[in-house]
């Protein structure tokens, strides 16, 4: 008999991938066997870093927590959230919150989409202290302004890798 794995999508624009993001993850694999981290972008709005490029570096920034057995998959997505869960057969959502200003926003999306499909739950997971002040934007303003922000990304990642051509 096949054992069914509980499965969530973990989306968000990641433009960058922080810290703060790696400890939701983390959080989130006590919790769940697999984890979807998917790559939400609008073509009509230009990100930062490339959808392609956000993904390769989610999954070099993951690589070793898979590499000690974590069920993670990266991929990038247009649309509603609750249609990839559709399609990847998942009725959860996480959600990472670092202030109570984002537990509102949250909190109006998850309505939203509980509304579309009844059957999706969205899970919130505060991010820990340590990491509850870093924002992607933030981020990426020390690296526009040529600033140091390795101390708010994973350690493996030289995000001078992925941004070569932007600075």
């Amino acid at each position: 008999m096949k054992q069914n794995k509980r499965a969530a999508v973990f989306p968000g624009s990641f433009d960058p991938f922080t810290l703060g993001h790696m400890d939701v993850l983390q959080s989130a694999l006590k919790l769940f066997d697999k984890i979807y981290v998917a790559v939400g972008y609008n073509h009509l709005k230009r990100g930062f870093l490339s959808p392609q490029t956000r993904v390769r570096l989610i999954q070099d920034a993951v690589r070793p927590l898979m590499d000690n057995g974590a069920d993670i998959e990266v991929l990038s997505y247009t649309g509603l959230t609750v249609s990839l869960c559709r399609e990847k057969e998942t009725d959860f959502i996480i959600r990472g919150l670092r202030t109570t200003t984002d537990f509102e926003l949250e909190s109006v999306i998850a309505q939203a989409n509980r509304e579309m499909q009844p059957e999706t739950v969205t899970v919130f997971i505060p991010a820990s202290h340590a990491y509850s002040f870093i924002s992607s934007t933030v981020v990426r303003d020390v690296i526009i302004n040529g600033g140091d922000a390795s101390p708010f990304l994973p350690s493996n990642i030289d995000i001078k890798d992925y941004i070569q051509s932007k600075i």
